[in-house]
């Protein structure tokens, strides 16, 4: 179908110019009504672009349908080089050269099991298949809710049976990572890891979960008393079976820093110089170490982790385990924790009374100076975050996160 694509920068042919601005409203227009309703009213939620490659946003919806009012959640899609297999199973709109794909969630083109795992009654029919409740599931008794969507990449949905029935947790993955990230959670599970248990997959890609024992560190870290010591975590990482090694490497974020870097620099030009730095010391002070064969989980952080009693019990989204560094995952901690946003005084006070503490016990295990660099490439990733999220003040969440990677490298150099 045709439109007017054109927007403020049209020679930027990822789409980021257009898929930011006012212009979009047309093409947005022209989608729902292809569907059969009318817009009332939209606002940018989430963007994810890759700088002259692809750009993907979603953008919160008010449309009229024929039976009424409905809040929608829309994604477009607009790339370098043509569309993919995947974005065919959207609607393409197209005018002259450029091409992009609309979809009204949940039908991503990528995640063909959500539109699925977005409904109770799809969801109960999968329990009972499985005999994952006693007595049987019905919709009427199961609370979903999203957790985490990462459009056209993943999404993470809490299953709750009511009256203190189970919880199980559905992950919604693309089909060329199912296998390798059900063959993770099964590996480490086998070899004693307190990783989460699959009770069930679906043939569109959903892998169903039992939810793990204690709470998440991520919430533990503002509760009185230590959660658990930086001796407990280094614990967890060593248990990981010698096999994962074996399995195929993830690149660690310090590798992608320029990448991230570059699309920070993007939405903040002003931070250019100040990244420009930080990729340089970075990239310099790491040239010498070799990628390591250490089992690791690759994207450790404060939310991966469950603890109870002052104890790690178990940790979350294994979909990245595999062969590299301890550093990698220590300074992914560190980094994590050391960006923490929207804390009030004595909740900053808990969070940096931590990282007094296990920092050092970090130090002991792996480089100091390699854990300040691959903390800062982390925290440049993580720079993406308040602008891909559309926070409130993005602008300056950036700023201060960008400035805590200058930190940690100034510490070294």
């Amino acid at each position: 179908m045709c439109v007017n694509l054109r927007g403020p920068a049209d020679s930027d042919d990822d789409g980021s110019a257009l898929l930011t601005s006012s212009a979009v409203g047309e093409l947005l227009e022209v989608a729902v009504e292809h569907a059969g309703g009318t817009l009332l009213s939209w606002t940018l939620d989430h963007v994810d672009f890759h700088p002259s490659h692809s750009t993907t946003a979603t953008y919160s919806a008010l449309v009229e349908w024929s039976y009424g009012r409905r809040e929608e959640l829309l994604g477009v899609s607009a790339r370098v080089g043509g569309l993919t297999d995947a974005d065919e199973r959207a609607e393409i709109f197209a005018d002259g050269d450029r091409e992009v794909a609309v979809w009204i969630y949940p039908q991503d083109p990528d995640l063909p099991g959500l539109a699925r795992a977005a409904y109770a009654t799809e969801m109960a029919e999968v329990l009972n298949t499985y005999g994952l409740v006693p007595g049987g599931a019905s919709a009427d008794k199961l609370d979903l809710r999203m957790i985490g969507y990462r459009p056209r990449r993943r999404a993470v949905v809490r299953l709750a049976v009511r009256a203190g029935g189970p919880v199980f947790y559905v992950k919604v993955l693309r089909e060329r990572s199912f296998r390798d990230v059900r063959l993770r959670h099964e590996l480490l599970t086998r070899h004693g890891v307190p990783a989460p248990e699959v009770v069930a997959t679906t043939d569109d890609f959903l892998l169903i979960t039992r939810e793990l024992p204690g709470s998440p560190l991520a919430r533990s870290i503002f509760d009185p008393g230590t959660p658990c010591s930086a001796e407990d975590l280094v614990r967890l990482l060593d248990s990981m079976p010698a096999t994962v090694s074996g399995l195929s490497r993830r690149a660690p974020w310090a590798d992608s820093v320029g990448h991230y870097a570059t699309m920070v620099a993007r939405a903040m030009p002003v931070l250019e110089p100040k990244l420009d730095w930080i990729v340089a010391r970075v990239t310099e002070g790491l040239a010498p170490i070799p990628h390591g064969n250490e089992p690791t989980h690759g994207d450790f952080h404060e939310g991966q982790v469950h603890v109870l009693g002052g104890r790690v019990c178990g940790i979350l989204d294994v979909d990245t385990v595999g062969p590299g560094r301890r550093a990698d995952d220590l300074a992914c901690m560190v980094a994590h924790l050391s960006t923490i946003q929207h804390m009030d005084a004595e909740q900053t006070a808990l969070v940096h009374g931590l990282i007094r503490d296990w920092v050092p016990v970090f130090d002991e295990r792996v480089d100091p100076v390699e854990l300040r660099l691959r903390a800062a490439a982390v925290i440049v990733s993580l720079a993406t975050g308040p602008f891909r999220g559309q926070e409130p003040d993005w602008e300056a969440a950036t700023a201060r996160i960008v400035r805590s990677a200058e930190a940690l490298v100034r510490q070294v150099s």
